[in-house]
């Protein structure tokens, strides 16, 4: 029986973490417990491990969303209202690397992951203007950037919504979030970075009407997907089979889910972001998350 069958996440024990967050879309955590969540006030909230002290940095403009954290220890944040990707350090300092492609905006940059190799993935939900026409209808203008030692480029185009980028342990999938879609996709990567052998992972929707957002890998080969319509958290198993382990419908606990994160000592931590809480959700899983590359380095 794998470790994730028959769990579920009890509304009565959830957790929370921070105070006055704005928009907190995406999680980074730290191995010290350390977490940085970005915050449309500025760029990032650093939340300090033990005390829970805030501290706000980086300038209030743009839509902060997706953020990863590079070997350094600085900060790349894709801004899904400026439509650009940029650097950021601990002390707020910003610079500007990408805002056009071959001189054409790029739309709306909604993630960014880097993986084992140190490239980046970077998720451009819609090129449509404004972007949440888009969400409202299906239209099938997203696509995925790699930005690696050739520069960037397309490696996916076609996608209803793009939104968060995993890659499995052994680097051969790489999997997608597409919003309006409702369902993941999975390519297989090449020795080039060029994805091919584009499929469904999952339900393809979860249900009809359903609007998928953030994904995440636990040790265990499950892919954590968060559902923003019924404020779910659905387990995919790597079967494809789908586990509903949260459901809030009302948003009377948890409401409008966009990502989960795996952190603590033993990654059995989950933090759960979202676009209208003002706090994190947080509650333990029964298996560990895979660990991001920051902590692996």
């Amino acid at each position: 029986m794998a470790r994730i069958d028959g769990f579920s996440v009890d509304k009565t024990t959830l957790q929370f973490v921070g105070t006055g967050l704005s928009r907190p879309e995406c999680i980074i955590a730290e191995p010290d417990g350390t977490l940085w969540i970005s915050d449309n006030r500025g760029a990032l909230t650093h939340v300090e491990a033990g005390t829970g002290k805030q501290r706000l940095i980086g300038p209030a403009e743009g839509i902060p969303n997706g953020v990863a954290m590079e070997p350094d220890g600085t900060f790349l944040v894709a801004d899904i209202g400026a439509g650009c990707l940029y650097r950021i350090d601990r002390d707020g300092n910003k610079t500007m690397l990408y805002d056009k492609i071959d001189g054409k905006r790029i739309g709306a940059v909604n993630f960014v992951y880097i993986d084992g190799k140190d490239r980046l993935w970077i998720a451009v939900s819609t090129i449509t203007e404004p972007r949440l026409l888009a969400v409202d209808t299906a239209i099938p203008d997203g696509y995925i950037l790699l930005i690696d030692e050739n520069g960037p480029r397309r490696v996916a185009e076609g996608l209803y919504f793009t939104n968060e980028i995993r890659i499995d342990g052994e680097g051969k999938y790489l999997y997608v979030a597409e919003t309006t879609a409702g369902g993941v996709t999975r390519f297989t990567i090449e020795d080039d970075g060029s994805l091919s052998d584009k499929q469904p992972f999952g339900p393809r929707p979860l249900f009809k009407g359903a609007k998928v957002d953030g994904i995440a890998f636990d040790a265990d080969g499950n892919l954590w997907v968060t559902e923003i319509t019924r404020n779910q958290i659905v387990v995919l198993k790597p079967d494809g089979t789908a586990l509903t382990v949260f459901e809030d419908p009302e948003g009377k606990v948890i409401d409008f889910p966009t990502s989960v994160t795996f952190g603590g000592p033993d990654l059995r931590t989950v933090y759960v972001g979202s676009l209208r809480m003002d706090k994190l959700a947080v509650f333990t899983s029964p298996v560990p998350g895979v660990p991001m590359r920051h902590w692996t380095v």
